[in-house]
């Protein structure tokens, strides 16, 4: 009996580790940093705890829906895919209508906290932004351009207004220039993964840049955005809109994901791709802390 019960347990483990893995979490919780850091930069003091636990909840619980239609849709590539036929659709751990279930109870609960806990507008925005990544970049762009994650980026890019929207219930330029710099920093940061994983993306026949257009021209790309990136990462400050700390900071982790990019174009080494990829994961972790840091400097120091 003992061993049945153990037995029991460490399925009923497995499974739920299977369901948390569908939502993506380490995904999830970096674009709720971004969110996080949107409402406390709209927010001229303290946060409303209510409004911070509330928002939070819900924009997390509609990125975890988009995920699990990310799954659900894309379970045929998986397989083909050595990063991603593990996942819990392609090896049978969950169905169809599981996944789809819960995806839909994640996306009605997230809609019910921010429409009674924090603002239509924000219920609105976050409604779209899963529409656009599980549906509209999933369903379609994804498969249909080598331009797929500049254009379906911007789903993406869309938590830290969300996070500013719950605290303001208004869109303003600051928000949407956070947006920018996510959006910007996307093609890069996805880009050096898809150099890493060109075999892959050719097996499941998905237009991806290094597929369409060759893995030298994505190098290039990655180089230009990463540029570009560091250029609308100072934005901030010229604007005023944060200080000296946050600035040096933009500088140091700007050159630092440049650095990467250029040895991935010019001096490229066995695992250089994944190893952008990876600072370009740390550099926007950092990049938004350091804003969120610098906002709650005692003095905003400007030169």
């Amino acid at each position: 009996m003992k061993l049945q019960a153990s037995s029991k347990h460490l399925i009923n483990a497995t499974l739920i580790a299977q369901y948390v893995e569908l939502c993506k979490p380490k995904v999830v919780l970096l674009l709720l940093l971004t969110a996080v850091v949107g409402m406390h930069l709209a927010s001229p003091g303290l946060l409303n705890p209510i409004i911070f636990i509330a928002a939070t909840t819900g924009i997390g619980l509609a990125a975890c829906s988009a995920a699990i239609v990310n799954h659900v849709v894309d379970q045929n590539i998986d397989a083909l895919m050595r990063r991603t036929q593990r996942r819990p659709m392609p090896s049978g751990a969950i169905n169809n209508r599981q996944a789809l279930l819960f995806s839909l109870v994640l996306a009605v609960l997230s809609m019910a906290i921010l429409l009674y806990w924090v603002n239509a507008l924000t219920a609105l925005l976050t409604l779209a932004g899963l529409i656009g990544y599980a549906f509209i970049y999933t369903l379609y762009l994804k498969h249909a351009t080598p331009q797929n994650i500049v254009i379906g980026g911007l789903s993406g890019a869309l938590p830290p207004l969300l996070g500013w929207v719950s605290v303001s219930n208004s869109i303003d330029r600051e928000a949407l220039l956070l947006v920018l710099i996510i959006f910007v920093w996307t093609p890069a940061h996805f880009w050096a993964l898809a150099i890493d994983r060109v075999e892959d993306y050719k097996r499941a026949n998905i237009p991806m840049l290094p597929v369409t257009h060759g893995i030298e021209f994505t190098k290039s790309n990655v180089v230009f955005y990463t540029l570009a990136l560091v250029l609308v990462s100072l934005i901030p400050y010229f604007i005023a809109m944060s200080g000296l700390l946050y600035v040096l900071a933009a500088l140091g982790l700007g050159s630092w994901f440049l650095y990467y990019a250029l040895e991935l174009k010019f001096f490229a080494k066995p695992g250089s791709a994944l190893k952008t990829f990876y600072v370009s994961i740390a550099y926007l972790f950092y990049l938004f802390i350091a804003l969120l840091v610098d906002h709650y400097l005692p003095l905003n120091w400007q030169w």
